[in-house]
């Protein structure tokens, strides 16, 4: 009896051409007119969110945005950090930066 015969052998090898230089397969390009953000400070700008999610003295945070949380904190004169809302209205469409950490769970 010969060699057992592989799921793999039934299918050519195909060597894969090399991309430009300078590109990452796992790198998105920054769009028209945004500027490209160090991950250290992203990662920064993140943790700093994390820690308002964190923060219960402005109140619940599941079920509104954390821009919807920072206002509501403010009008109720609790003083929620201006630098949360900076980083807010640098990444409006971003689900990372305007969703709490409990935006995936059900209520």
């Amino acid at each position: 009896m010969g060699r057992k015969r592989l799921v793999t052998d039934s299918y050519p090898v195909v060597k894969r051409k090399e991309g430009p230089a300078g590109h990452s397969k796992g790198e998105l390009a920054p769009e028209l007119g945004e500027e490209a953000q160090s991950p250290s400070e992203e990662a920064a700008e993140l943790e700093l969110l994390r820690q308002f999610d964190l923060a219960w003295q402005y109140g619940p945070c599941t079920g509104i945005t954390r821009l919807q949380r920072w206002l509501r904190a403010e009008q109720m004169g609790l003083e929620p950090p201006p630098a949360v809302r900076e980083v807010l209205k640098t990444h409006p469409g971003d689900p990372r930066f305007q969703c709490s950490l409990w935006h995936l769970y059900p209520l």
